[in-house]
């Protein structure tokens, strides 16, 4: 009887561990990186001036990837969905870019999405998006490894050194 207990718990356990599990998911470097940013008037360096400052924003970065054998990045992009609300009428958005630069420091663009003059014109609110911008390799990089080490802004006729900032935050990555 003794054995037969031991038999029937040994095949209890082995069923339990048979039974269904999820898939192993694929393993390996993330490809896609999604970062926000709360854009703010404050944030600027200098802040921003005028009728534009009651203004504010978000920005969805995300970034796609493409990786050898080794992991190593080889090719990048990034997609920009950006909405802006609480600025006057007209505002005249002149261009939007990542730049490098911790809280309170500037730096130069390294990723622009391209906006041109008068392309978008806020009317108290508004939203553009900029898909599949190639992005240099080693910015990608540099990107992903510190992302608060990186801010996005939007620059206007009102306010030329930027109107709103916001640090990049890594939302998810996959």
């Amino acid at each position: 009887m003794k054995r037969q207990s031991i038999v029937l718990l040994a095949l209890i356990a082995l069923t339990a561990s048979c039974g269904s599990k999820t898939p192993a998911q694929p393993t390996g470097p993330a490809t896609q990186f999604v970062f926000g940013a709360a854009l703010l008037p404050a944030n600027e360096v200098p802040a921003a001036t005028g009728p534009e400052t009651a203004g504010s924003g978000t920005a969805v970065i995300t970034l796609n990837v493409t990786r050898d054998g080794a992991g190593t990045i080889t090719a990048a992009t990034t997609t920009f969905a950006v909405t802006m609300a609480g600025f006057p009428q007209g505002t005249n958005l002149t261009a939007a870019h990542i730049h490098p630069g911790a809280s309170g420091a500037s730096g130069s663009p390294v990723v622009n999405t391209g906006l041109t003059n008068g392309e978008v014109v806020i009317n108290g609110s508004g939203s553009f998006t900029k898909s599949n911008v190639t992005t240099a390799v080693d910015q990608a990089s540099a990107i992903i490894n510190n992302p608060a080490g990186f801010y996005f802004n939007v620059h206007t006729t009102s306010n030329p050194g930027g109107v709103a900032r916001g640090q990049l935050s890594l939302t998810s990555s996959k």
